[in-house]
């Protein structure tokens, strides 16, 4: 088979842990080069060298994606060390969910949601955009979730700022249509990211389950303690209930093995059994 990963140069934000750092690491194993940015200095420095130590390629700049000088110097800085920036993903997020009612507690991380989450992203594209025309070719992929497709209590703020991540993208691939591949990955819920533990109030997490959160919350539970060792966590399961990011990473990978001429657009991935409504 064609290889479409080997010698690309990939810059990720958001690699100090979670999704970021897993596809650091596919797209190492499989000859790119990865450049990692993150706020978290120890754990960039982590991810750097699990990929080093696996024989891969990777470097790393702290990077703060709220601020548009750092962003462009992380691409800057893939484009001196390999010549090129091949693709950009735009991963780093947070999610606070939380009710409007919770307006006192969660009203400053909900700012912080909407710098990281949308601007991090506008960010991510305007560094990456002149390097990427004067290219000829390019590749932005942004992580999203389902909670952008449809409004649902509890998520307000970050199901808004993701539903803007996904104009951002489809208004990028309308505007560089020939020049620039945009793809929008959305998760479901992946407790093995971490992603959860900015959750503001964890009531606000039933409004993306519906009808059914008693079941879901029950199950999460059991299978967190370790009670549960069912068809619910075997990938290889209709009744798959809890998703491992790795799976998220190789939709990643996937979307990147791909010719130039060929966009993966739009990819949600979840887990058969998780009971998500959107």
């Amino acid at each position: 088979m064609t290889d479409h990963v080997t010698g690309k140069t990939i810059v990720i934000t958001g690699a100090g842990g979670g999704f970021g750092r897993l596809i650091a690491l596919k797209a190492a194993a499989r000859g790119a080069n990865v450049v990692c940015g993150d706020i978290n200095e120890e754990g960039l420095s982590e991810t750097v060298q699990l990929v080093t130590n696996a024989g891969g390629t990777a470097s790393a700049q702290k990077t703060d994606v709220t601020d548009l000088a750092a962003m462009k110097a992380l691409v800057g800085h893939a484009v001196d060390s390999h010549g090129a920036i091949d693709v950009m993903i735009n991963n780093a997020g947070i999610m606070p969910l939380a009710f409007f009612s919770d307006h006192e507690a969660a009203t400053s991380a909900w700012s912080k949601c909407i710098d990281i989450n949308i601007k991090g992203v506008m960010h991510g594209i305007i560094a990456a955009y002149d390097p990427m025309i004067a290219q000829g070719r390019g590749h932005v992929i942004n992580i999203s979730s389902i909670y952008g497709n449809h409004p649902v209590l509890g998520a307000a703020v970050y199901g808004a700022t993701k539903s803007a991540v996904n104009f951002l993208s489809e208004s990028l691939r309308v505007e560089a249509a020939g020049k620039i591949k945009v793809t929008i990955v959305k998760p479901t819920g992946v407790p093995g990211t971490g992603l959860g533990a900015g959750v503001m109030n964890p009531e606000a997490i039933t409004g993306i389950l519906g009808q059914n959160a008693q079941i879901y919350l029950g199950t999460m539970m059991a299978i967190m303690e370790g009670q549960i060792q069912d068809e619910r966590v075997d990938p290889d399961s209709a009744a798959y209930a809890a998703l491992d990011p790795g799976y998220i990473a190789d939709a990643v990978i996937t979307a990147i093995d791909q010719p130039w001429g060929v966009s993966l657009g739009d990819i949600t991935v979840r887990a058969t059994g998780d009971g998500y409504i959107l």
